[in-house]
């Protein structure tokens, strides 16, 4: 029945090798359970519900991507997402997070509408691919910044804005975790990150930093405090508009690009390289965000470390299946996950800002019309401490290029209204 549902045969694969490729991709992103519910919960959200929640939809839009697009990609909160949801929305410009819920849900609301009118793609083709590496080094350098300082290592300085701490006791277990999640990402084993975590957190128990958990598991879950809060009248005020545009599109290359990295050793690209199911798998993933949105977290994306179980040999929707329920299976242990302190993870978060520098080989600096824009982008979303900040000075500063090199006519209609929409955010 399970062989036949998801065709195994003809995927060359079987039911061994699927299990252990999703327990594989549980592994590799499973730092999610403890790294989106720390920085979500900065913005006054209740870190125990969020933990839930992000199993919760994390477990059951994976689940779904298997079923429905019978695909080894799994669905979670994207890193870089979370960051723009509390660092600018809900910190830097002061909306309610009960707004920026609101905003998550247009933002999939207003992605389901370009896939279903097959515009998304179109928005994809017209960014040059330069803007599009720089947009994940941006949030690459910005994750890290956000990691910095949660271990405590970056400093405010009222002489040079910032500056570096004198170690202590906390920044040192910090650091031991970042040590392993190193060493093990040069092993290649499953779960660096997480384990990383978990020896920091012993040691801070060892040096009597935290508390130990009162019970290690909880199965009476309240996700009410975050559940169903939308603020849709504030979400939908023209001050908001400039954060729903940023948001679907830092998703729309996030999924895309995740889906072009992985669908070739997936198998999920047809004899004329195009990928199979891009329009189902893009569906699922604006569904998804709204449904986060709903149960009271950031935008939900589709995530490359399940580029991990297709190493393992994971072709099919049984990859994401077993990894979704990994994650519902992971709700029980809100108390012991709830006492990780935040210079625990914050060497996860470095260590997924390395991971996103990786894109920096696709920007040409040595061609100005590109890599100048590219350049604005990656330094002033760090800069600036803001995602959408930095997109808007780089669109600007991209069509600016081209009308004084006298390239107007090869600026795309949606270039100039992605431009538009810059200088909106500015005006706003």
């Amino acid at each position: 029945m399970v062989a036949d549902f998801f065709q195994l045969r003809t995927h060359r694969t079987t039911l061994k090798t699927e299990v252990i490729a999703g327990c594989t991709t549980f592994l590799t992103m499973a730092y999610i359970i403890l790294v989106n519910p720390d920085i979500l919960a900065s913005t006054g959200m209740d870190k125990s519900a969020l933990i839930a929640v992000t199993c919760l939809v994390t477990g059951i839009v994976t689940i779904a991507t298997g079923l429905l697009a019978n695909a080894p990609i799994a669905m979670a909160p994207g890193m870089g997402l979370n960051a723009f949801f509390a660092y600018t929305l809900v910190l830097n410009k002061q909306f309610s997070w009960q707004t920026a819920l609101g905003a998550v849900f247009l933002s999939g609301l207003f992605f389901l509408i370009l896939t279903l009118l097959g515009l998304r793609k179109k928005i994809a083709e017209t960014i040059p691919p330069s803007l599009v590496g720089a947009i994940s080094v941006g949030i690459g350098l910005f994750i890290t910044f956000i990691g910095l300082q949660k271990l405590g290592i970056v400093v405010g300085s009222q002489a040079t804005m910032v500056t570096a701490a004198p170690l202590n006791t906390t920044i040192l277990i910090g650091l031991a975790g970042l040590v392993v999640m190193i060493v093990l990402e040069m092993k290649r084993i499953p779960g660096a990150l997480l384990i990383g975590v978990a020896v920091s957190t012993l040691l801070a128990t060892v040096f009597g930093k935290i508390e130990p958990p009162q019970k290690l598991l909880e199965w009476n879950l309240d996700i009410s405090a975050i559940a169903f809060q939308l603020d849709w009248g504030q979400a939908c005020t023209w001050g908001m508009i400039s954060s729903v545009f940023t948001l679907a599109f830092i998703d729309l290359f996030d999924s895309i690009g995740t889906l072009l990295a992985v669908a070739p050793a997936a198998g999920l690209v047809d004899e004329n390289g195009k990928i199979q199911k891009l329009d189902r798998l893009l569906t699922i993933d604006a569904a998804a965000t709204m449904f986060g949105a709903l149960f009271g977290t950031s935008t939900t994306t589709s995530y490359i470390e399940s580029a991990a179980g297709i190493e393992q040999g994971g072709r099919t929707g049984l990859t994401s299946v077993v990894t979704g329920l990994l994650f519902l299976l992971s709700m029980v242990f809100v108390p012991l996950v709830g006492i990780v302190p935040g210079y625990a993870t914050a060497p996860a978060l470095i260590m997924v800002g390395l991971f996103m520098m990786k894109q920096i080989r696709e920007i040409d600096f040595s061609n100005l019309e590109h890599g100048l824009p590219a350049f604005i982008i990656m330094v002033m979303i760090a800069m600036c401490y803001s995602i959408s900040t930095g997109l808007a000075f780089g669109f600007i500063a991209y069509t600016l290029i081209q009308i004084l090199t006298g390239k107007l006519l090869r600026i795309k209609p949606t270039m100039w209204i992605i431009t538009i929409l810059s200088v909106l955010y500015f005006y706003v």
